[in-house]
């Protein structure tokens, strides 16, 4: 009967043995990491995805995906219902918007830097134009901007070109991009003859492009950033936030030539 008795229970022994091993690698497995959708302006390409490189090194749980284009599509995305979790715009008419039509979470809201307006010429050539003035010149053909419907940039742009009675000189000579980026692209390849850009971006492509001067706008450039009402991860979303207004997200804000808003 022993030898019947030991045969018998083996097997369970060897179950419950197997039984707790399987526990034990579920338990070892990491948890999914919470994703978190940020839409941002497309001049804080660089110093967001740094940030969200320093952010992710000590929040091991959040996993960050990035989508840049001009502050106006971003809304637009918005109001059509995209999942996104933090919405980081160029300027503040844009978040205005935003709030208004309860698209993000007011309570969260932060000024977190600011930024200039500049004039912009190849680099290959000599410079066109030194003041916003110079820009209504014959030698002057073509000039960059964003579109001022949706991209802030030329918003800020066209606020400034009209504060000098500029506009209907140069409107003619305006070529459009859908963000702050594209036209820093066509200065860049001497496919127009100046532009009127972010001095961050100016900085991200020195070696094609000279910055002749610093446009003075009619409101300042600031960012503001806020987490999306409809975010499925809102404290997390917070937690960036807050880290991005911060001393760490400021740190490399000022790396890629961003100013304190």
């Amino acid at each position: 009967m022993q030898v019947i008795t030991t045969t018998m229970r083996t097997p369970l022994i060897q179950t419950a043995v197997l039984a707790c091993a399987l526990w034990a690698a579920l338990g070892a497995m990491p948890a999914k990491a919470q994703e978190l959708t940020v839409s941002a302006a497309a001049s804080l390409g660089n110093a967001m995805r740094d940030i969200g490189s320093a952010y992710q090194a000590t929040h091991a749980g959040v996993k960050l995906n990035f989508n840049f284009a001009a502050s106006g599509a971003l809304l637009a995305q918005l109001q059509q219902g995209a999942p996104v979790d933090v919405f980081a715009s160029a300027d503040l008419e844009t978040m205005d918007r935003a709030d208004a039509a309860k698209l993000t979470r007011p309570e969260t809201r932060v000024n977190f830097a600011a930024n200039e307006l500049v004039l912009v010429s190849p680099l290959a050539q000599p410079p066109k134009a030194r003041t916003l003035a110079d820009l209504a010149g014959a030698g002057v053909r073509r000039i960059a901007v964003g579109t001022p419907s949706s991209v802030p940039a030329g918003r800020y742009a066209q606020a400034a070109l009209e504060a000098q009675g500029l506009w209907s000189a140069v409107s003619t000579k305006l070529v459009f991009a859908d963000n702050v980026r594209q036209a820093l692209n066509y200065v860049s390849r001497a496919e127009v003859d100046a532009g009127l850009v972010y001095r961050t971006d100016a900085l991200i492509d020195k070696a094609q492009v000279r910055v002749d001067a610093v446009v003075p706008t009619v409101q300042p450039v600031r960012y503001p950033i806020a987490v999306v009402a409809t975010s499925r991860h809102a404290a997390a979303a917070a937690e960036f936030v807050r880290f991005v207004a911060g001393p760490p997200g400021q740190a490399v804000l000022a790396r890629h030539g961003f100013r304190a808003p």
